[in-house]
């Protein structure tokens, strides 16, 4: 066989390669394409780190009902609270990025944890994450009994001439950490009482036990609404349309707008095609004039905020938290 002949049958193999690979390569995609077209053909599972009835849970269920409708799938809800819905979100962020697990991403196992636990968090935010898109946004809230104090101004005031105290869902929750950047930021000391749970902190501020509670406002509001409880102000950009004449912190001078916001995540490496269709289907689903209804009577709002805005909104919450905590708050809470 001549050189020639050798060198023409040497392109002619390389040729034939190169022509397997492209078409083989072809293949992969147009079956990752069909594969994440046919998206999703089972159950998704949704999880939450907190037990039923809480914020997390009643915003999880709603949109998990509108994304059932949108997907043509049942999405089910997984309650899995523990350490402040840290273990829900290590689950989710150590689970297959295929689109069939989320988590409610919210301040606490998010924000909060990432700008107080750093390194020592078993998850990484937002590297461990790929945002859908964010649900609600709701502000915390400063409480008093109804014949107490009547503004917040009033009781911030006799809290620089007498000791106060006021409830919280104890150190590291997002309601503790929040209510001491307001303590700072208004250079006063009133004195942490923790609680399990809010109703046993309600009992305690009506029957004159502590001076204040401070709370993620919407889950209290059926109390206002009944009389027993007085909101003095609220943290958030601007006043809520539900409650029209309370305050914000900002409006006071104490600069702290930081709120307790929940929003969809999936497991990082999850398909774009896959993100934007549930972040698609989460959009409709907060249009729905039901969905607006039950987020909005008690002070909280839907925020449309898809993917990467959502992810940017993230790291900049995280930056708040970490500027408005001091050493020696993370101190209070064991943090190191």
């Amino acid at each position: 066989m001549t050189i020639s002949m050798q060198g023409a049958l040497a392109r002619a193999r390389r040729g034939a390669r190169g022509l397997l690979c492209l078409l083989t390569g072809l293949a992969i995609g147009m079956a990752a394409t069909v594969a994440h077209a046919e998206y999703p053909d089972r159950p998704i599972k949704l999880v939450v780190g907190f037990p039923p009835g809480g914020g997390g849970d009643l915003y999880g269920r709603l949109i998990a009902d509108q994304l059932s409708r949108k997907l043509g799938q049942p999405v089910v809800v997984e309650n899995k609270g523990g350490a402040g819905g840290m273990m829900a979100a290590e689950q989710v962020a150590r689970s297959k990025p295929d689109g069939y697990t989320l988590l409610m991403g919210m301040s606490s196992n998010m924000s909060l944890a990432a700008a107080i636990r750093g390194k020592e968090l078993p998850y990484r935010v937002p590297e461990d994450f790929v945002a859908i898109g964010m649900l609600v946004q709701a502000p915390h809230g400063l409480f008093a009994s109804s014949d107490r104090y009547t503004t917040a101004k009033a009781a911030l005031a006799d809290a620089k001439v007498r000791q106060l105290s006021y409830g919280s869902s104890g150190p590291g929750s997002v309601g503790y950490v929040t209510m001491e950047m307001v303590k700072a930021k208004a250079g006063v000391e009133i004195s942490p009482i923790p609680y399990r749970g809010s109703g046993p902190a309600i009992t305690d501020l009506l029957g004159g036990h502590t001076d204040l509670f401070f709370a993620t406002a919407p889950p209290i509001m059926g109390q206002v609404k009944g009389g027993k409880l007085k909101l003095l102000a609220l943290t958030g950009e601007q006043r809520t349309p539900a409650f029209p004449d309370i305050p914000t912190f900002r409006e006071l001078g104490i600069d702290v707008t930081v709120t307790q916001w929940y929003g969809l995540v999936a497991p990082a490496g999850t398909p774009d095609a896959i993100v934007q269709r549930l972040s698609r289907a989460v959009s409709e689903g907060l249009a729905n004039a039901e969905v607006r209804r039950v987020v909005r009577q008690d002070g909280a709002r839907e925020v449309d905020m898809p993917t990467d805005k959502f992810r940017q909104y993230i790291v900049d919450d995280i930056g708040r938290y970490r500027a408005g905590i001091s050493d020696k708050l993370l101190k209070t809470m064991e943090v190191k």
